[in-house]
């Protein structure tokens, strides 16, 4: 790093606290349907939490700060290319927020979630467990998604997280870069002249509104399976 370099915000606190909290409730979900029995009770919850998330994010990624926002890491074809090659060029400050393999990987963990998450509301394990949506269903549409709920949608996910924490181990031992740390305090060390993240009391603020709106739909959708 070079001696002028600067401290940088570049992970929000509404952004770093989304990623440590989901990776708590997928952890906590592939455990409890593992545990089964009333553990189940907690794998739905967390579910429900995982929802409110995901929904969270996909408006964060318009509102949020500037390296949290889907326009900064939604890459062209030929800039992952060039990426892969090692020909960044400086102004795409492809080092700071998510280098362009790095927002493949988040696409894929956010689609896939969702997808599972999605499958789990109409899912029925044929033992004492459903989802709150079943109802509007069918029986071989429920069966279909249950069975992509259990194996391959679990399966996926899993294979994404063991991905992710292998590139995170490689960036760390081949390239000197750590990414577990920013994405605990927020900053980086970086050129001077990159553009910091917003992250005030302001922004903090309308992340919390978000999340209170999220998590009232969330609970709304719920609600029509009753």
């Amino acid at each position: 790093m070079k001696d002028d370099a600067v401290r940088v915000r570049v992970w929000d606190l509404p952004t770093r606290l989304f990623h440590w909290v989901l990776a708590a409730c997928v952890i906590g979900s592939v455990v409890s349907a593992k545990i089964g029995g009333n553990a189940m009770v907690w794998h739905f919850r967390l579910g429900y939490v995982v929802f409110t998330l995901l929904a969270f994010r996909l408006l964060w990624g318009m509102v949020g700060g500037r390296w949290s926002r889907f326009g900064s890491f939604v890459y062209a074809p030929a800039t992952l290319l060039r990426y892969l090659r090692g020909g960044s060029r400086a102004e795409e400050h492809h080092e700071v927020g998510h280098s362009p393999l790095g927002a493949l990987s988040v696409f894929a963990l956010l689609v896939i979630l969702a997808a599972q998450v999605g499958s789990g509301l109409f899912a029925d394990d044929e033992i004492s467990n459903t989802g709150p949506l079943i109802k509007f269903v069918s029986g071989a549409t429920s069966s279909t998604l249950t069975a992509w709920h259990k194996t391959f949608g679990q399966w996926t996910i899993l294979a994404l997280v063991a991905l992710h924490v292998a590139a995170i181990a490689m960036y760390r031992l081949r390239r000197g870069r750590d990414l577990v740390r920013p994405m605990l305090v927020g900053d980086k060390l970086l050129p001077p002249g990159v553009p910091p993240s917003a992250d005030s009391l302001a922004t903090r603020g309308l992340a919390l509104l978000l999340v209170a709106g999220c998590a009232a739909g969330v609970g709304w959708l719920l609600s029509l399976g009753d």
